[in-house]
């Protein structure tokens, strides 16, 4: 028996650690999206704070971010195992089926994953400085603290228990994603737009990526870092219950993404005559997020059909907000945000023990938490530091005002 167990252990630890090394990678992902989907002359910038994000986000969810989501002496134990020495199994003390400081990993690079979203929305025109000061905020209380509401359990204030409400989000639609794109939206806000994007007569001017083949490889990674996102989140792999679920998440995952890509380019061709790529590329990222609230409980059909219903959205979207004129040079805002919502929502579709009351709910909690706090945090930092690069910087791309070095040298002047 005690063989057995040892044996379900290591593979549930192993199963662990591999999911978080595939979200890890969609770090590269996300850095090889936004890259492609911004102008050459700011390349080299997005690359310093895609890096930059993911280290800071590890070292803030160790310090403090991973106790204030779980909370109490166990939470910090287990974030932060350089404070007794040496961490041990875990199992006699928690009760684990794995290792707790596998948990702390595969939790660490979903932290970073909800900075990411925010890079994106804010590219082109902000000061890597402020948002690397934001980064530290984010990960280390902002977000930890919509975590404890959800996956910690904790009720939010002393008010109420998002679970005792109905409230369900199996890999983090709302938790992860929206959350993300929330803080996205405040800064976008305070930020404004790139300079040429929105003429005075409401015009809409495209601004082209620089290197599309980037953008759709960067479209592939996050694609494949998604099985561990969603697949991970079933937390065990060594039964046969497990080990099916497992089977079903990663069939819906890809079900999902497959119809938002499609989705998403066929009513591009409707709308615009053409065979828009960046389109379909969030298209399928949003199909990715439209399943990632419940992909365990939909057949595969219904995984493609909210997967293309999350395209649908995410097109409309993307040409919502340049209406409004709230620039957002990669789409994260909708892919992310709106699509997280919409996520969500379908959760009670087919999972008997989540409420569509409880889900809005709890969308909203996470959506007024971290939109208020990171407005707030956003416009200290731009009293403190200001956050938005001069026009002479944004012109001549950020690049070189703020890295000191051009990503394409050789083909876009640079300098001796």
């Amino acid at each position: 028996m005690e063989i057995t167990f040892e044996l379900g252990y290591a593979l549930d630890t192993f199963y662990f650690l591999m999911c978080g090394a595939l979200v890890m990678w969609m770090a590269a992902g996300f850095t090889m999206l936004e890259a492609g989907l911004v102008r050459a002359k700011n390349t080299t910038e997005i690359l310093t704070k895609n890096i930059s994000l993911y280290a800071i986000s590890c070292i803030m969810y160790m310090v403090c971010g991973y106790w204030v989501m779980y909370g109490g002496p166990d939470g910090l134990h287990a974030a932060v195992p350089f404070l007794d020495g040496i961490l041990g199994d875990g199992v006699a003390e928690h009760g684990d089926t794995y290792a707790p400081s596998a948990d702390f990993f595969f939790q660490v690079v979903f932290v970073a994953t909800a900075m990411s979203i925010v890079s994106g929305a804010v590219a082109e025109r902000m000061k890597l400085w402020a948002f690397l000061a934001f980064a530290v905020v984010l990960t280390g209380f902002i977000y930890p603290m919509e975590g404890s509401w959800t996956w910690g359990g904790q009720s939010v204030f002393g008010l109420y228990t998002l679970g005792d409400l109905g409230f369900s989000d199996f890999a983090g639609s709302g938790i992860v994603h929206m959350a993300g794109a929330a803080a996205a939206l405040a800064g976008v806000l305070l930020l404004g737009a790139r300079k040429g994007k929105y003429t005075v007569d409401g015009k809409v001017n495209a601004i082209p990526g620089a290197n599309l083949p980037m953008a759709t490889l960067g479209t592939f990674i996050l694609w494949m870092g998604w099985f561990g996102f969603n697949g991970g989140s079933v937390l065990a792999l060594a039964s046969v219950e497990s080990a099916n679920a497992v089977a079903v998440v990663f069939l819906n995952t890809n079900a999902a993404a497959a119809g938002g890509l499609v989705a998403a380019l066929v009513l591009a061709r409707i709308l615009f005559k053409k065979a828009d790529l960046t389109m379909a590329l969030n298209g399928a990222l949003a199909g990715l997020v439209a399943i990632t609230a419940e992909p365990s409980t939909p057949t595969a059909l219904q995984a493609t059909l909210f997967g293309a219903l999350g395209g649908i959205v995410v097109v409309l979207s993307i040409l919502a907000l340049d209406k409004l004129k709230i620039d957002d040079p990669v789409g994260a805002i909708s892919v992310h945000g709106v699509v997280g919502f919409l996520g969500l929502m379908l959760v009670p579709v087919t999972n008997d023990g989540a409420l569509f009351s409880g889900q809005l709910i709890g969308a909203l909690t996470i959506f007024v938490w971290v939109f208020v706090t990171s407005l707030i945090v956003w416009s200290i930092i731009k009293a403190v530091m200001g956050i938005r690069v001069s026009e002479e910087e944004e012109f001549a791309g950020v690049d070189i005002s703020e890295c000191g070095l051009e990503a394409y040298p050789d083909f876009t002047g640079g300098r001796v």
